[in-house]
């Protein structure tokens, strides 16, 4: 983890010189970033450099963090040590807070960097040096990058896909529920509105199967379901807290961030995104680390395949399977994968606001709830279902849908709400950005294609997350007829800013191919 208990030997020169804590209301996503003064004693005497690693110490606790230099006093005085937002919550102090600060020992695992640069295969225990340094902060961005661009130009072997999934998920909480089966679903991503787990949590909760689903928030994409669950109910909560509420109602939709579950892989997404690489090797490790630490024992992992997915073919999906289930089967964690359809977006809407509705209007069983995210639900939520020894395998999905039906879902989501702590909501009134505009269909047919990409673009630059009620509305899906002129979705903002960003993107390419019937690919699903 990345606060530990500081060590009586760290201690050098510079603990005759305390600074004074101050917070920097900086955000360095996923670095923590101490600053100094460039005429502050301290940074004479010990002889630091901008950019390098240092150890910050303050009332028993220790962090690893990047050194910058500033001349400005209104950033950080001369007897002041400064920390961004990430680092000063780590630290866990108080501003005005007497604070130490020493050159960091360099990496161990350096070494075994250069050698997975130089393209040789790593063992396990380099794998593991390598995770602890991370989730250390003990790497700079470049030696992230580094390590992530090896890792992805060499494509790990199977073993060393194990190897890291194993490192990941060893260093950080582990949380044990004293209890099987644990289950959880996840989504590789990749396809807007897919906010099933919101839809399979209260189902399989209602049914008594434990279910403690910690999920992110997004990154890149318009909404992630913490975002999502957010509209309806508070998601960052404390371990304690998070733990009844699984205790009592059997299954919670909480953000993930908090319960310092393999933090190696957020320090790692934080270089993996903005590159665009999401290698396999990489993608297995992270998501079952995150499971494994979790204390999950069963999974069902959705792979949607579609032209503009994640997963373009199903030989492709083939393949990801193979691998998931080997490194899963080694870290003795049950998994059921499922291909499904990524054509599209699932559901009618793209962002916070608008995929919860979407999700409370399944619950609700109300006529206008999209039949596509209730029934892709009920798929995954079946086979969750046939995890517990009492489901005779194929009997899952009615058993799903007479949970739905009845009620009991709605009535345990509510439950789940309610101990997570209620916000007002009401989907048959939403409330979205107060701007819109709709895109229209240039010409009658057919709609045959639509791109989740564009759609994902166009709903970020509308305001999506941090606008919850700004995204896409989705007003015809694949195979609909339209004619000339017909609104195929509406986009909502709440600034004029975001609104011509938007309308810019959808006027360049609207993200709709409008054809004949014949042009609609086919299918890839496999349940």
């Amino acid at each position: 983890m990345d606060t530990t208990q500081a060590t009586p030997g760290a201690a050098n020169g510079s603990a005759a010189v305390p600074l004074t804590l101050r917070r920097v209301a900086i955000d360095t996503y996923r670095e923590n970033v101490a600053y100094l003064h460039r005429d502050c004693a301290v940074y004479r005497a010990e002889g630091f450099q901008a950019l390098a690693k240092v150890e910050v110490r303050a009332n028993g606790r220790r962090i690893l963090a990047t050194l910058n230099v500033t001349t400005d006093p209104r950033i950080v005085r001369c007897n002041e040590l400064g920390l961004s937002e990430d680092a000063f919550a780590q630290l866990g102090g108080q501003g005005g807070d007497p604070v130490l600060v020493s050159q960091a020992e360099p990496a161990s695992s350096i070494p075994a960097l250069h050698r997975k640069i130089a393209g040789e295969r790593l063992t396990a225990d380099d794998f593991q040096s390598i995770v602890r340094d991370i989730a250390e902060h003990r790497y700079s961005k470049i030696e992230l990058t580094a390590f992530v661009v090896a890792c992805n130009q060499g494509e790990l072997d199977r073993e060393e896909v194990y190897f890291l999934t194993e490192a990941m998920s060893r260093v950080g909480r582990r949380l044990d529920w004293h209890e099987r089966p644990v289950v959880d679903k996840h989504c590789i991503g990749g396809i807007p509105g897919n906010r099933t787990s919101m839809l399979v949590v209260p189902i399989v909760a209602a049914h008594g199967m434990l279910c403690p689903k910690t999920s992110s928030r997004a990154i890149t994409s318009p909404a992630g379901t913490a975002d999502t669950m957010e509209v309806l109910a508070g998601v960052e909560l404390p371990m304690d807290t998070l733990s009844d509420i699984v205790r009592e109602h059997r299954g919670c939709l909480a953000w993930g961030g908090t319960a310092q579950l393999s933090p190696a892989d957020d320090v790692l997404i934080s270089v993996e995104r903005p590159l665009s690489i999401d290698s396999p090797g990489q993608m297995v490790a992270s998501i079952l680390s995150k499971k494994i630490a979790a204390g999950s024992t069963h999974l069902v992992l959705d792979i949607p395949v579609g032209p503009t997915a994640k997963v373009r073919s199903m030989p492709e999906a083939q393949r990801l399977r193979k691998l998931f289930e080997f490194v899963a089967s080694r870290m003795n964690l049950t998994l059921d994968v499922v291909i499904t359809d990524g054509r599209q977006p699932v559901g009618a809407g793209i962002g916070p606001v608008l995929e919860a509705r979407d999700v409370m209007r399944v619950l609700e069983n109300d006529p206008r709830a999209p039949i596509d995210l209730r029934q892709k639900a009920l798929r995954l939520a079946g086979r969750m279902l046939e995890f517990d020894p009492d489901v005779r395998g194929g009997d899952g999905f009615a058993i799903a849908r007479d949970i739905l039906d009845s009620g009991r879902a709605l009535a345990k989501m509510n439950a789940i709400i309610h101990a997570q702590g209620a916000r007002p909501f009401d989907h048959n009134a939403p409330e979205l950005a107060r701007l819109s505009f709709e895109v229209m269909a240039g010409e009658c047919g057919v709609v045959t294609s639509i791109d989740n990409h564009q759609l994902a673009r166009i709903a970020r630059l509308a305001g999506a997350p941090k606008v919850r009620g700004a995204g896409v509305d989705l007003l015809r899906k694949m195979g609909e007829a339209v004619a000339a002129g017909d609104a195929l979705y509406r986009v909502h903002a709440d600034f004029p800013a975001d609104l011509d960003f938007a309308r810019q993107a959808a006027a360049r390419s609207s993200g709709y191919r409008i054809g004949g019937a014949d042009e609609v690919p086919h299918m890839f699903v496999e349940f």
